[in-house]
């Protein structure tokens, strides 16, 4: 209240039942998980909704052994002197092993292993 209405009678002051207002305040505590519950259902259908239409635009990609890809360059191993001019993607790599698990084991043209494994998010197909 405004300390205006603390002096004077006015109609929220004379409108006020406690008996009512507590009542009232154990009813919206009894309504709260359940409040809470709907809210989490109807969350849970956004994001279901929101991935699905995420996922009819991506399109998988999926790399068999012997492809020729490229591989995206990261901010470590670009060339400096470059600066935003350097090239994003280097290669062209072969694919020597699938994992089966978007990740791949690559291999250089003349046959050398990359030492580490890579993510399909970071591949591209390589066309000549």
């Amino acid at each position: 209240m405004l300390p205006v209405e603390v002096g004077e009678p006015s109609l929220r002051r004379n409108m006020q039942d406690m008996s009512l207002n507590d009542q009232q305040l154990k009813n919206n505590l009894d309504t709260l998980p359940e409040r809470r519950e709907a809210a989490l259902v109807k969350n849970a259908a956004q994001k279901r909704l929101i991935t699905r239409r995420y996922n009819t635009k991506v399109k998988p990609r999926g790399f068999t052994e012997g492809d020729l890809i490229w591989r995206k360059r990261g901010e470590a191993r670009k060339d400096r002197t470059h600066g935003k001019l350097a090239d994003k993607w280097e290669g062209p790599f072969r694919i020597k092993d699938d994992l089966k698990n978007g990740a791949y084991r690559l291999e250089h043209l003349d046959g050398t292993a990359v030492p580490s494994t890579w993510n399909a998010t970071h591949l591209k197909f390589y066309y000549s």
